[in-house]
C-alpha cells in the first residue's frame, strides 16, 4: 500500500508538543503534589461564577450555540467600548489568528511577518496556510524591532504580527509605538496586535491600543478569556477589528466554534469584577517578588509587563528546569522558542511564589 500523500506544508510541520501534564509528573517523579507555574494560566484558577454559570447550562449542551456568539459579542463590546460589529470570537485567540491569515494573505504571493523567538501560532497557521512567514531579528535585550520590521513591510506583506506584552519575554510596546508604526506601513497591511496579557500591563494609559482602531482601518487587535479572566480550558478568544473586516471574517469561518458552555462561561465572568481586580492584583505582586527576589540571586531578569516574567539564571537553564520538576515545581523552559540560556515562570498563588522563590534559591 502506497503512503499517503499529504501537502508539503503538513508533511514539513511539527506537530505542538505540550509538556508533561500534573499527572505525569506526579507519577515519574513519585511526588504528592506539584505546582504548575509553565503556561501562564490564572493563578487563582476559575471564576466562582463562571463555574455556576457552567452547571447551570450545562442541560443545555444538546443545543446548538448561537452562531456568531451575538450575546458574547455584545458584552465583549460593551466593555471594551467598541460596538458589536467590531468583535469577532474564535476558539482561543489561535482561531482569530488562523482566520486573519485565510482571510487576507494569498498563498503564493503573500507573506506574513513577525520577528525572532515570537508566539508559535503565527508561524503555524501561516505554514498550514501555504504562506510564507518571515521573522526579524530582535533588538539588543530582546526589544521589539518595530522599525526594522516597518522597513521590511512590502506590497506582499499581508499582516504584521505584534505582541504586546510579548511571550515569552514579557517586554511591552506603548500604544505611542505601535502608532508610528501604524502610520508607516501601507493601509491594506493587517497590523495585528496579540494583547494576550494586556490586563497585566501598568500604567495601562499608556498600552491602550483601542484608540487607534479608529484611526487606523487595518489595525486589529486580539485577546483571550484564558489569562486574566481564568478560561483557557474553555477556549475562547476575540479580535477587535473594522466591521469592514469582521464582515469578511464571518464569510470564511465555521459555525458554532465557540461551544455553548464556554460563550457562558465567558459572558459570567465578564461581570466578575472581583475576580479579574483579584487575579490582577495578585500577578502585580507576584511581578515584583519574582524579580527583586530573582534579580537578588544574581540572574538577569527581563523587565515584565505580563504574568510571568523571563529570566536567565546563573546555571545551566535544562538543568534548573530538571531539578524544579524534580521537586514537584513546572517552569518552561526556552529552548523552543531558541532562547535555551532562558526560563520563564509564571506567577503563582502567594504562597506557590514563595516555594518557587525558596527553592531556586537551594538549586542556585
Amino acid at each position: 500500500m502506497s503512503p499517503i500523500k499529504v501537502r508539503p506544508d503538513v508533511m514539513e510541520t511539527k506537530p505542538y508538543v505540550p509538556g508533561l501534564t500534573i499527572e505525569e509528573i506526579k507519577e515519574k517523579y513519585s511526588l504528592e503534589s506539584v505546582i504548575k507555574l509553565a503556561s501562564n494560566e490564572n493563578p487563582l484558577g476559575a471564576s466562582p461564577v463562571a463555574i455556576e454559570a457552567i452547571n447551570r447550562h450545562a442541560p443545555d449542551i444538546f443545543r446548538y450555540p448561537h452562531n456568531g456568539n451575538p450575546r458574547l459579542n455584545k458584552a465583549i463590546a460593551e466593555r471594551i467600548g467598541v460596538t458589536q460589529k467590531n468583535i469577532i470570537c474564535g476558539n482561543g485567540s489561535d482561531e482569530i489568528i488562523d482566520l486573519l491569515v485565510r482571510v487576507k494573505a494569498e498563498p503564493g504571493r503573500d507573506e506574513v511577518l513577525s520577528y525572532e523567538s515570537c508566539f508559535s501560532m503565527y508561524n503555524l497557521m501561516s505554514r498550514l496556510s501555504g504562506i510564507n512567514f518571515r521573522q526579524i531579528p530582535r533588538e539588543a535585550e530582546h526589544k521589539h524591532p518595530l522599525k526594522a520590521m516597518t522597513a521590511a513591510v512590502t506590497d506582499k506583506t499581508a499582516i504584521v504580527f505584534v505582541t504586546t506584552p510579548d511571550n515569552p519575554t514579557g517586554l511591552a510596546v506603548t500604544a505611542k509605538e505601535v502608532r508610528e508604526m501604524a502610520e508607516s506601513i501601507p493601509e491594506q497591511t493587517i497590523l495585528a496586535i496579540d494583547e494576550a496579557y494586556i490586563d497585566f500591563a501598568t500604567p495601562a494609559a499608556e498600552y491602550d491600543m483601542r484608540p487607534l482602531l479608529k484611526e487606523f482601518p487595518n489595525v486589529v487587535l486580539l485577546r483571550t478569556f484564558s489569562k486574566a479572566f481564568g478560561l483557557a480550558g474553555m477556549r475562547v478568544g476575540f479580535g477587535i477589528m473594522s466591521t469592514e473586516l469582521t464582515g469578511f471574517i464571518n464569510r470564511a469561518r465555521p459555525p458554532f466554534t465557540v461551544n455553548l458552555l464556554a460563550e457562558e462561561a465567558a459572558i459570567a465572568v465578564l461581570g466578575d469584577d472581583k475576580f479579574y481586580n483579584d487575579t490582577v492584583d495578585v500577578v502585580l505582586r507576584g511581578r515584583k517578588m519574582f524579580t527583586d527576589e530573582i534579580r537578588g540571586m544574581g540572574c538577569e531578569v527581563l523587565p515584565s509587563q505580563a504574568n510571568f516574567i523571563m529570566f536567565k539564571p546563573t546555571r545551566d537553564a535544562g538543568e534548573v528546569f530538571e531539578e524544579l520538576l524534580k521537586r514537584g515545581i513546572i517552569v518552561r523552559p526556552l529552548k523552543s522558542f531558541g532562547l535555551s540560556e532562558y526560563i520563564r515562570v509564571t506567577m503563582g498563588t502567594d504562597v506557590e511564589n514563595k516555594i518557587f522563590i525558596d527553592t531556586l534559591k537551594e538549586l542556585l
